[in-house]
């Protein structure tokens, strides 16, 4: 053959790759879109959040969302009075257009549905914890029947007070359907009358669920979805909020949605309890990759602005982090320069710039060779030079000075800037 292949359907030029189905999953369900818990799972989990910074969260993930429907829904907390401040800021903000509505997170309490009841949201988070881990050690008296009571209880009291409920059933990947299935039948029984449609999301508080369907329950993540639905719950009706303690975040949500879970709650950029929530921004990825939001988009270039402000407040990304963190497209291998200088996408997985708004970069070591040095110099100084060009003998020579001394950090641009801008026009006058 004489001309490549580079199968364009799935890695189109300026989307993100794209699920090219061999048979298209017929769970699959028909939309599906992300909630965020940054103001709450991400607060809990360390970020220091004044009422304001709160807000200005908020404020860029309506940007990064726009009219796409991506992030539908975030919470709040709602038991201090700067968690208050931001929820009313951002009631606000929704009521003049903002595309993200605000939802609260409380317990599945009476106690804390009356602290809701004038807040003027229209639908709470209700902490539900499933698994006998919780029901056993959690109340007193313990055990099941006096767990899902006050659940009960608390449902009937949002009902009543025109507020949707959706239960947050913790710790899902260790619970019964015994327990789960005869609970959510009775919160339907309560709401119907009303008319109010409750949601239902799956926790899997400690990261052990498993992405497979040939795994027993109550691990297997598209078997608790499939269950859900056998009760006759839309995809529309059911959530899934993972942790990463176990490295498969990003594979469960795949995994639940595929089985007919519309909504997937986390957080954009890696911030939540202990290993972090779901990542938001990559969760948005692979939808796009199945077929949602075609058209409008999210913006992802949006998010470098939330990267910049983390940074601020001392929660910047960890340097691999993926997509945003300093070095994600940072080569600093010579082979690797070397392939972007001959045709980029050999080493990019998709236009990083055009998509995501950051450059594919080069950092210079012992590993780097000549290649990285000619990357740097098209990409600042918009300068093309072949391998033997006798411009690059003293930028060459300098470098190698350094290693020679027995330097072992890399070299970055921002240092070699001042005196290689001068060589170069030396060259050239």
């Amino acid at each position: 053959m004489n001309a490549p292949e580079y199968f364009l359907e799935t890695f189109p030029p300026d989307q993100f790759p794209q699920y090219t189905w061999t048979e298209r999953p017929a769970s699959l369900p028909p939309a599906a879109w992300t909630t965020e818990t940054t103001h709450r799972d991400g607060q809990q989990g360390g970020l220091p959040l004044t009422s304001d910074q709160s807000l200005k969260i908020y404020e860029l993930l309506c940007a990064f969302t726009g009219r796409s429907g991506a992030i539908r829904q975030a919470e709040f907390f709602v038991y201090r009075d700067s968690d208050r401040l931001a929820l009313e800021g951002a009631l606000a903000r929704y009521q003049d257009g903002a595309p993200i509505e605000p939802t609260t997170w409380i317990r599945a309490s009476v106690k804390d549905v009356a602290l809701i009841k004038s807040l003027g949201v229209r639908e709470t988070g209700m902490l539900a914890s499933a698994s006998d881990y919780h029901t056993f050690h959690k109340f007193n008296p313990g055990g099941r029947n006096a767990a899902a009571q006050t659940y009960l209880d608390a449902v009937r009291m949002a009902v009543d007070a025109g507020i949707r409920p959706r239960l947050h059933f913790e710790d899902a990947t260790r619970a019964p359907m015994d327990f789960m299935r005869p609970l959510i039948e009775n919160v339907l029984m309560i709401c119907e009358p009303s008319g109010l449609r409750p949601k239902f999301r799956i926790c899997d508080t400690m990261g052990l669920g498993l992405p497979y369907d040939d795994v027993a329950l109550p691990r297997s993540i598209p078997r608790i979805f499939r269950e859900l639905r056998l009760i006759g719950l839309a995809p529309e009706d059911l959530e899934f909020h993972p942790h990463n303690d176990t490295w498969l975040v990003v594979a469960n949500c795949i995994a639940a949605v595929r089985e007919g879970c519309a909504v997937i709650n986390g957080t954009s950029l890696g911030k939540g309890e202990r290993t972090g929530n779901a990542p938001l921004e990559a969760i948005l990825l692979h939808l796009i990759g199945m077929g949602y939001f075609a058209d409008p988009a999210p913006d992802f270039t949006a998010l470098n602005d939330l990267a910049t402000f983390y940074a601020g407040i001392g929660e910047g990304l960890p340097p691999k982090y993926p997509l945003y963190g300093r070095d994600a497209h940072r080569t600093r291998a010579g082979i690797h320069a070397d392939g972007l200088n001959k045709f980029w996408p050999m080493y990019a997985p998709f236009n990083v710039p055009a998509l995501l708004g950051r450059p594919l970069e080069v950092s210079l070591t012992k590993d780097s060779g000549v290649a990285g040095v000619i990357f740097l110099l098209k990409q600042h100084l918009q300068v093309e030079l072949s391998k033997d060009d006798p411009q690059l003998v003293p930028i060459l020579t300098w470098i190698e000075s350094e290693w020679s001394a027995g330097r072992q950090t890399s070299i970055e641009w921002e240092e070699i800037a001042p005196f290689v801008t001068q060589w170069i026009a030396q060259a050239h006058a």
